[in-house]
């Protein structure tokens, strides 16, 4: 199933294309493509350890889904493909998967949501551009991943200790650059929390017509310029004992801003207290309610798909030493991720699994119990 998709993508046919290879070819055993098959493969089926392919080299099943029929690579050799990437690699991984998630639309959208979140891969020890985190507290990489549903776009290692919102302008600007010169009518909407509120990001959407949903931090400002409405909220609670939720917008401009923008506030009190949450954003014609619910909230979704490539496709085994191996560890479980999405998104449509996390998939279709017969006239 995994080879029928991956064949359907062209993903490890394309993704061997762009990954330079500088052995004698006159003298290679295992060809490019079938190792990136045999390593992407093994992250889907739950197998995130060269190790593991001292053993799996000789199973049969995996052999046949790599179309050979002798033994595969050894972790040595997967390890010396991890170690050959560069950065230029990398930037052409990146086109690939941009690439992918264009491809993966029959027609032409009238309107996405690119949701950008960072997330902790825990260091395994003395690893190059190791540093400290005080929030995650922790020594730890800061990936930033993109999405649009459930379709990846972006996995971009980063140092953690810098501003979490590095690089996320530059990022956002050239996929906004590369849809729009296949989908020039379509409408992009820039997504995520309070870690990605920087004025110069604001102004460069409004400047290239980009709607944004942008978490703020509340302050003392922004909390003053609520108070009548949350004084309301907290004396029905008090009438009713009864969680009270109610949505309002207000204009505000922080110091760096030279304008007022919109603030959009979600008010509520309950028994546990007050909770307030503020976002910012460009749309001048929806309701507060519905922008913070319906569209806002939505964006809650890509935490549970960084929870699937964190825990079920391992992009947190970043154990290198070396940096740029690191990030080609992380693209290789966002190509397993993208397998097994795409399996979801164009196999199982209308099926009881169509909504299933990657892990379920992984259970339900691909860890299979099965005797294999191989003789040198079939395959059975």
């Amino acid at each position: 199933l995994l080879r029928e998709i991956d064949r359907k993508l062209n993903l490890t046919k394309r993704l061997s294309a762009i990954i330079p290879d500088d052995r004698d070819q006159n003298k290679i055993v295992h060809l490019l493509q079938s190792m990136l098959a045999q390593r992407i493969y093994g992250i889907a089926l739950g197998y995130e350890d060269l190790n593991d392919h001292d053993t799996l080299r000789n199973d049969p099943a995996i052999q046949t889904a790599v179309d050979r029929d002798d033994t595969l690579a050894s972790s040595p050799t997967l390890c010396r493909l991890e170690n050959s990437i560069d950065r230029k690699t990398m930037i052409a991984m990146h086109v690939l998967m941009v690439d992918l998630f264009i491809e993966s639309y029959d027609e032409v959208p009238a309107e996405i949501i690119l949701d950008f979140d960072a997330t902790d891969n825990t260091v395994h020890g003395h690893q190059e551009k190791r540093s400290y985190h005080g929030y995650y507290d922790s020594y730890c990489f800061l990936p930033l991943h993109v999405y649009c549903g459930s379709r990846l776009l972006v996995s971009y290692l980063r140092p953690s200790n810098q501003d979490g919102a590095k690089h996320t302008w530059a990022i956002l600007s050239l996929l906004v650059k590369r849809i729009r010169s296949s989908w020039p009518e379509t409408k992009i909407i820039f997504r995520a929390d309070s870690g990605f509120c920087r004025h110069r990001m604001l102004r460069w959407c409004e400047k290239n017509n980009i709607i944004y949903y942008v978490g703020i931090g509340q302050n003392k400002r922004l909390n003053k310029l609520t108070e009548a409405r949350h004084k309301v909220v907290v004396e029905i609670f008090n009438k009713t004992n009864e969680k009270q939720r109610a949505y309002t917008e207000v204009k505000y401009a922080a110091k760096t801003w030279k304008e007022e923008r919109r603030i959009i506030a979600k008010l509520e009190h309950s028994a546990k207290g007050d909770n307030k949450r503020y976002i910012v954003t460009n749309d001048k014609d929806k309701e507060p309610n519905f922008i913070y619910r319906d569209i806002y909230c939505g964006r809650g979704d890509m935490e549970n798909r960084i929870k699937e490539i964190k825990c079920d496709m391992f992009s947190d085994r970043t154990s290198c030493h070396d940096w740029w191996p690191n990030q080609f560890r992380l693209l290789l479980s966002s190509m397993a991720y993208i397998l097994v999405e795409s399996t979801r998104r164009i196999a199982l449509k209308n099926t009881e699994l169509e909504t299933a996390q990657v892990g379920t998939i992984r259970l339900r279709l691909y860890k299979i119990g099965a005797i294999i017969f191989r003789n040198t006239r079939r395959i059975k």
